[in-house]
């Protein structure tokens, strides 16, 4: 494992640039989903003033525009891995854009999107340089197989496909530039909370780090903090992948999970993540699971989202990197 960022001049230069530079990227599928709705979140969070509003904190914006758009469709043929071939290559041409951002000097913000669009990021930045992190903020994690569990949505099992787990779709699997994409060393769970067994266990046996979400509330910069020092710090390009899940639906109700009085209030991630973004290897961030749907009706509850979202990424670019 590499030394990280700043280890030579043009290192440097990048970090310098990612300071600056920012590439939306929309990633507008629902294939691994378990309804619609996901697919317009790309949409939904330029038209809730993303662009604008972080082009008023003064970063360069750079929209490279969206990969094919998928609306959710039960896939009877496949009931237990529904629409693998359109998550291949949603993760395909994804990790094509990621990869363009990320070699530029930018830095990648990446709007699903169901979870399974982590899979294109992640591809997307194993070829500019292998040694990544990928820290995952979710109540779940994702681990799960299409033997684990009967009701075929992919975006409940891409993180076992990242690893290559046993019984998973080997099309998916196979769909970056190494198998797996990811080794457990590489993967770090923030603020997990529902877990089920089978991936309990094999949490255990590969040894994959996770900080759990009572461990979280409780100080949730401070948690953030210790993940960068004692994890994060390890690697060239820092990942993060934000599930809107990992939200009480009560307390922001934009998730497309509407567990209620379970996960992080929303300033509590907001601490978090004000302080994760200030990984001065931060290269992509991930949002996923976001439904348009929910929310107050005059998109006002989005429009916070995004206000948040936009003052964390613009303090991130003024913090020394």
């Amino acid at each position: 494992m590499s030394s990280g960022i700043g280890s030579n001049a043009m290192e440097q230069q990048i970090t310098d640039r990612r300071r600056r530079s920012l590439s939306l990227i929309g990633a507008p599928s629902s294939a691994g989903a378990y309804a619609p709705g996901q697919e317009r979140a790309p949409t939904a969070l330029r038209e809730a003033g993303l662009s604008e509003r972080l082009r008023d904190h003064g970063i360069d914006v750079h929209d490279l525009g969206d990969v094919e758009s998928f609306r959710w469709q039960a896939d009877r043929n496949n009931p237990r891995a529904m629409n693998a071939a359109t998550v291949v290559r949603t993760a395909r041409s994804t990790a094509t854009l990621v990869e363009k951002a990320l070699r530029s000097g930018s830095t990648a913000l990446v709007l699903g999107g169901d979870c399974t669009v982590e899979l294109g990021t992640v591809a997307g930045a194993l070829r500019s340089s292998e040694d990544v992190g990928l820290l995952y903020i979710d109540l779940d994690t994702d681990l799960n197989t299409p033997m684990s569990t009967t009701d075929g949505a992919l975006d409940w099992m891409g993180v076992a496909h990242m690893l290559g787990v046993p019984d998973t779709v080997p099309q998916i699997v196979e769909c970056g530039s190494r198998t797996p994409l990811l080794r457990p060393e590489q993967l770090f769970y923030f603020a997990i909370d529902n877990v089920e067994p089978f991936e309990r266990q094999l949490i255990r046996e590969l040894g994959i780090e996770s900080i759990p979400l009572a461990q979280v509330v409780p100080d949730p910069a401070m948690a953030a903090q210790k993940v960068i020092e004692e994890w994060g710090c390890k690697f060239e390009r820092l990942l993060i992948h934000l599930d809107v899940d990992v939200l009480d639906f009560v307390d922001m109700p934009l998730a497309e999970n509407t567990r209620r009085h379970v996960g992080l209030k929303f300033d509590e991630l907001v601490a978090a993540l004000r302080v994760l973004l200030t990984a001065p290897n931060w290269s992509a961030l991930t949002i996923c699971e976001l439904n348009p749907d929910h929310g107050a009706k005059d998109g006002s509850t989005l429009r916070t989202f995004v206000g948040a979202l936009c003052e964390a990424i613009a303090a991130a670019f003024r913090f020394p990197r």
